[in-house]
Formats: C-alpha cells, structure tokens, sequence
C-alpha cells in the first residue's frame, strides 16, 4: 500500500539526494545515505568489494528471487535551477533522474517490508553506482549480485509522459552503443608551407564527411542506425598544421550484425583513407551496452500488474542507451 507517509519519506529521500549528488564512481556518501536508509528498515546490506553501490534483499526463499534496480550517480553539470533543494556539489546535478529513481526504490523496499511475511519469494534491491560511465552494472555482477535471480527489473523516469503513465514494450527497447576514438597521425608544418608536411585535418574531414556513406549506403533503410563524430580536436594555434587529429564518438543500433559491420566498415574507412595520403589512422572500441531487449513473458506480467494502478502506453524504441542491458545477458528481464 503506497500511503502518503510513504510518498512523503520517499521525496525527503529524493531532495537530499538531489542536494548531494555524486558522479559515477564517486557516490560515496549516496551509498552511505542509501545503507543507513536500508538498515533503519530492518535490512542487511551486501558487504561488497566496491566502495559505492548497495545491494540487500526482504523475502523468505520459498519461491522465486526478483532483483529491483536502481541506478545512484549524477551528471557532471552546473545546476542553475534555483530550488530550495538545488545540488550543494558543486559541478554535480541530478539531471538524469537517479535521484528519483533512488527514491522510488527506497519507497517500494518500504512498502515490501510491511508484507514481508506475504512474499513468496525473495525481492533483492540492487543501487548501482556509474551507470552513466557504463562501469556499474558490469561491476556488480562481477560481485554476484544475479546469482540466484530469476529475473530483474528496471526503470527510467521518463518526463514527456504525463504523471501516471507508465511505458511497457516486449522485445528491443534502446539500442546497443559502439563508442570510439579514432586518430589520424600525418606530418605537422607551418600552415604558410603545407606541401612540407602532410595535412591530418583535411584527411579526418574525408573521412567525417563519408562515413554517412556507411549509414546511407552500407545499411537497410528498414535498420534504425546511427553513426555520430561528437569532439574533435587538432592543433592549438591558427597558422599551424597539426600532426594530429583525433575524433570520437559514437554508433547505436538494435542489430548486433548491423553494428558488426559498420563498426568493421568505419575502422576499414579511417586506416585506407589515412593510408591514400600517406598517413596512418587508428580507431579504438570501448565496451559499452547492449541492447535492451526486454522478455516477453516478464513483460506482459510487469504489463498486467501496472495496469491495476497506472495508464500504461506502448513507449517508442529510443538509440538511447542503458547499461541495465548487462543485467540482461545473464537473466531475464523487463525495463520501463
């Protein structure tokens, strides 16, 4: 029963956390916040290796073990807003909603707790620090938070919704990321005399501007994909060319075949075009999520059950990404 006593704790959880907000790998006193939260409801918290993130469990092992995560960080940014309970961090805010999110799972381990006795089964909290570096999920597996989990569930707040709404959809939700950094190493020179060298930036500009080739060309129309350069930088003052550029960014897309290829394809395009000019080009893959792939089955069930207290809509897929996939590939799973 979600009682105005719970709502009203749960945004006392949801301001502080909004004064105090940390960036991924850095939610020290968040997890301290959230353990002493825990604790003064009657639970045990995981002693885990990594010094942020909490995990604990209510329930009794008579059934089925369902993981509820929660992801804890901030984003590195300035906030402005003006609020009584603004970020008292300086360059930290919870622009993303983790607060929120933090928030609601503290308010459900409250409502669980007072019927305990009722479960059948064991519910597992999950706070996950760094979800936004891709660091977090990964981390705590790694710690074997899944071990003896049939199935998890998470949730992203979503502000174009009205209040009430819930979105739930089978199958792919967000896309899988491919981030990179690429560089594209010539011979630097005056920019009054640039027959003396060999010019990076014209090289990494080819290379910027056919890349859509591989999107447009390279990829089924039907095949949502997106292929991004984000940040570039070459050089530090006007009249000089460089020796270096570098470039990164990003690829998305809901085929892991489709990713396969480009990403061979775009590696293929930066190393030849470097070496036409007599250059060499380079590219490096970071680890990042797949794709959220929601199981039908989880699903409906987390359907049905929304439907008894909330609007629930068939949400569009996104190229945005969730690190709560990780979890994914080794249970079952529904995200909302």
């Amino acid at each position: 029963m979600i009682t105005k006593e719970v709502i009203e704790r749960a945004t006392t959880h949801r301001r502080h956390l909004h004064m105090y907000p940390e960036v991924s790998g850095e939610e020290v006193e968040t997890t301290r916040y959230i353990r002493e939260a825990l604790e003064a409801m009657g639970l045990t918290c995981w002693n885990l290796k990594s010094k942020t993130g909490v995990v604990a469990e209510l329930g009794n092992g008579e059934g089925p073990t369902l993981a509820l995560r929660a992801d804890i960080d901030a984003l590195p940014i300035v906030e402005q807003t003006g609020l009584d309970y603004a970020s008292k961090n300086e360059g930290a805010m919870h622009a993303c909603g983790h607060d929120f999110h933090t928030a609601s799972l503290l308010g459900a381990v409250q409502v669980l707790k007072a019927q305990e006795d009722k479960l059948q089964g064991k519910v597992r909290f999950i706070f996950q620090p760094a979800e936004e570096s891709n660091r977090g999920a990964r981390a705590l597996i790694s710690e074997g938070v899944l071990d003896g989990v049939d199935a998890i569930i998470g949730f992203h707040n979503k502000p174009e919704l009205p209040v009430g709404t819930i979105g739930v959809k089978e199958g792919p939700l967000m896309a899988a990321v491919g981030q990179f950094k690429a560089e594209i190493t010539g011979v630097g020179t005056h920019a009054a005399a640039p027959h003396n060298g060999n010019d990076p930036i014209v090289t990494a500009c080819q290379v910027i501007a056919n890349a859509q080739a591989i999107v447009a060309r390279h990829t089924s129309p039907l095949e949502p994909v997106v292929l991004s350069v984000s940040h570039i930088e070459a050089g530090n003052t006007w009249n000089v060319i460089p020796e270096k550029v570098f470039f990164e960014g990003t690829i998305r897309t809901f085929n892991k075949e489709v990713e396969r290829q480009m990403t061979q394809q775009f590696e293929k395009m930066i190393v030849q075009t470097a070496d036409v000019y007599g250059q060499k080009g380079s590219i490096e893959w970071i680890l990042t999520p797949p794709v959220v792939h929601n199981d039908v089955e989880i699903t409906k069930v987390v359907r049905r059950t929304t439907e008894k207290f909330a609007t629930v809509v068939t949400p569009e897929v996104t190229l945005g990404a969730e690190d709560f996939a990780n979890y994914m590939e080794h249970v079952p799973g529904c995200f909302v």
